[in-house]
């Protein structure tokens, strides 16, 4: 699978979907789509809510046209909803729908840890020749990934 790292694009992005940024469902799922036409096949996801979670509802709509894209969740560790503050039940809902829909899972480790997210978020890149991104700040996780993701020569999409 790891071999395939030319066909595999990951996503990261803020959590909070700022409401002046109306258009960003129809933009990811065009560029997306775009994607796939260019022959990328597999989509990494770290599971957070917010952009995450968008992306890979995008995904999943997406794979009804396109039955071979894989959806394929990396988790910084197993419930994570479970640590973080602030999920509400209905996105609690989701994170497990998502989990059920995608064609794999990977869990970078099985605990919370300090570090585990950018573990996760390492991971992504790693094996991804493409980052689709949403980034509206310089700072937290979003911005660390991308850096990381520009250190290691991959092509940035910033949906913004």
């Amino acid at each position: 699978m790891f071999k395939l790292k030319n066909k595999s694009v990951c996503f990261t992005g803020h959590r909070k979907i700022r409401k002046k940024d109306t258009e960003i469902e129809n933009n990811l799922y065009k560029i997306i789509e775009d994607l796939i036409h260019k022959g990328f096949l597999y989509f990494y996801a770290g599971g957070a809510k917010g952009f995450d979670a968008l992306a890979s509802k995008t995904v999943i709509k997406l794979k009804e046209k396109y039955t071979n894209i894989k959806l394929i969740l990396v988790l910084p560790f197993y419930n994570q909803y479970e640590k973080e503050n602030n999920w509400t039940i209905e996105e609690i809902n989701e994170y497990n729908n998502l989990k059920n829909s995608a064609h794999k899972i990977i869990y970078t480790q099985e605990t919370y840890s300090a570090g585990c997210y950018y573990k996760r978020n390492r991971f992504l890149i790693d094996h991804s020749d493409i980052c689709l991104c949403y980034k509206y700040k310089n700072s937290g996780g979003t911005s660390y990934t991308i850096n990381y993701a520009e250190n290691q020569n991959l092509k940035i999409i910033n949906i913004i």
